[in-house]
């Protein structure tokens, strides 16, 4: 199986690194200081224990280089979604698949515009991924992958998750319940990502300061508010003590969007934080601090270059 991995940050880094020991695979992302260190020296992953691995990976910024691939993962930001979806267009086998684990709603939607819903399959991850420079990885934390199956690719997706699977990724499909997932997923960003990206503090601050729990636990049962209107039952039974365990579990660890925000980069607030405040708009339920930490977060991107 041939995979190409489109947006090689964090996440990216992580599962093309670990994908490239059991079988062919192009890491493909713009950012050419990335990059070259990988061209240059090789993947640096660090272990969840501490250890670090070197692994050699193909990194390019030039799709001309990649073959007609059987499995394109894209792991852009959400604003860059319709830029992965082109690529993986581009770069697919007739009957390649584009596979999204992206936070947040709305990926797959773009990306089957691009490479059409036949071949458009969404999974979530509960892994996660610290970028610690050009080249080099941190595997903050295990979980499990689950793809969204369905008759006309499960052979492919079986293919798909059995490699996975062999480099140490925990990977299985499901033929419902996705949608479940998605929502349990989105929910734990909320209740973390922006608050942390805020306040510039590590994933723990979120469980450990009562200020700043009372704050995620307000986003969250809005954005639960949100599920219900919509039908969704979500995969858990209390998302507050949800939300507050991961923070616990994963403490150490900088969120995607503190990353980027210290990065200086475009967050994805419109696809997590925003998306639960577009839904609730449309429902008439109200989101009125999930719209407030949008709109903090998106002062912050239009503040970026200022420096004191």
């Amino acid at each position: 199986m041939k995979i190409a991995v489109i947006g090689v940050g964090a996440m990216g880094s992580l599962f093309g690194g670990r994908l490239s020991k059991v079988t062919p695979v192009w890491l493909v992302d713009p950012w050419e200081e990335h990059v070259a260190a990988m061209q240059r020296e090789g993947l640096h992953l660090v272990t969840p224990e501490g250890d670090e691995d070197v692994i050699p990976v193909q990194a390019t910024t030039d799709l001309g280089q990649v073959p007609p691939c059987d499995l394109a993962i894209i792991f852009v930001k959400a604003h860059q979604t319709a830029w992965a979806a082109e690529q993986a267009a581009r770069l697919l086998a007739p009957d390649g698949l584009a596979l999204t684990l992206q936070n947040g709603l709305g990926n797959a939607e773009v990306i089957a515009r691009f490479v059409g819903e036949a071949r458009t399959v969404q999974g979530v991850t509960a892994q996660g991924a610290t970028l610690l420079g050009p080249g080099r990885v941190r595997h903050a934390g295990r979980g499990p992958t689950h793809i969204a199956s369905r008759p006309e690719v499960a052979d492919r997706l079986a293919v798909v998750a059995e490699t996975f699977n062999r480099a140490g990724l925990e990977t299985h499909l499901v033929r419902e319940g996705l949608e479940s997932m998605v929502w349990g997923k989105l929910i734990i960003n909320v209740g973390i990502n922006a608050l942390t990206a805020l306040l510039r503090v590590p994933n723990g601050v979120i469980a450990q300061v009562p200020e700043v729990w009372a704050l995620a636990e307000e986003a969250v049962n809005e954005a639960v508010a949100v599920a219900q209107a919509l039908g969704i039952s979500l995969p858990y039974d209390d998302p507050p003590a949800r939300v507050r365990a991961v923070a616990q579990a994963t403490a150490a660890n900088l969120s995607s969007m503190l990353q980027d925000v210290r990065r200086g980069a475009p967050t994805e607030i419109e696809a997590i934080n925003g998306a639960v405040v577009r839904e609730g708009e449309r429902l008439g339920v109200p989101t009125p601090l999930n719209t407030c930490l949008v709109r903090l977060i998106r002062a912050v991107e239009a503040t970026a270059s200022v420096v004191l």
